[in-house]
C-alpha cells in the first residue's frame, strides 16, 4: 500500500479572518449613520402664525400630514408627489381608515392656489376631517 505524505494534501484552515467582515460591518455603520438624517428631511416650512390650541387626543396613526411648498411641491409620508398621486393615496388611505385626519401645513408665502387644490380633492374624494396647521404666536 502506498502512502501519502502531508506535505502535498491540501491543508485546510480552521480560522476563519474576520478582519475584512468587521471593516465591512464598520463601513455601513458610517453609510447608515450619514444617511439617515438624509432620508428623514421635509420641508422647511414657516407656517403662518394662530392662537388654536389642539385640545383633542388624536391618534398618531390617523394622521397624514401633507406640506406645500412655495413652487407647488407636494411631501406626505416623505415622499414628493404631484397632485394626483397625493389625492389617490389619501383616498386609499380613507377607505381603510374612515377615522383619517389630513394635516396640511403650508408655508406662509404660499398661494392660496394650492391649498385650495389639494382641499378641493379632499372634499370631491369625501374627506372631510381636514386641519390647516399653524404655528403659535410668540408671547
Amino acid at each position: 500500500m502506498r502512502r501519502f505524505s502531508q506535505r502535498h494534501s491540501l491543508v485546510t484552515l480552521s480560522d476563519i479572518n474576520i478582519t475584512p467582515l468587521l471593516d465591512l460591518a464598520f463601513v455601513l455603520l458610517i453609510i447608515f449613520i450619514i444617511t439617515t438624517p438624509l432620508l428623514e428631511q421635509g420641508l422647511n416650512l414657516k407656517l403662518p402664525t394662530g392662537d388654536v390650541i389642539d385640545k383633542k387626543k388624536i391618534d398618531p396613526k390617523d394622521v397624514r400630514t401633507v406640506q406645500i411648498g412655495n413652487d407647488g411641491l407636494y411631501m406626505v409620508s416623505e415622499r414628493w408627489m404631484n397632485l394626483a398621486d397625493l389625492s389617490r393615496q389619501l383616498v386609499a388611505e380613507h377607505r381603510r381608515n374612515p377615522r383619517l385626519l389630513v394635516y396640511i401645513r403650508a408655508d406662509k408665502k404660499c398661494p392660496y392656489e394650492f391649498v385650495a387644490s389639494v382641499l378641493d380633492n379632499l372634499e370631491a374624494n369625501g374627506i372631510d376631517q381636514v386641519s390647516l396647521r399653524t404655528s403659535p404666536r410668540a408671547h
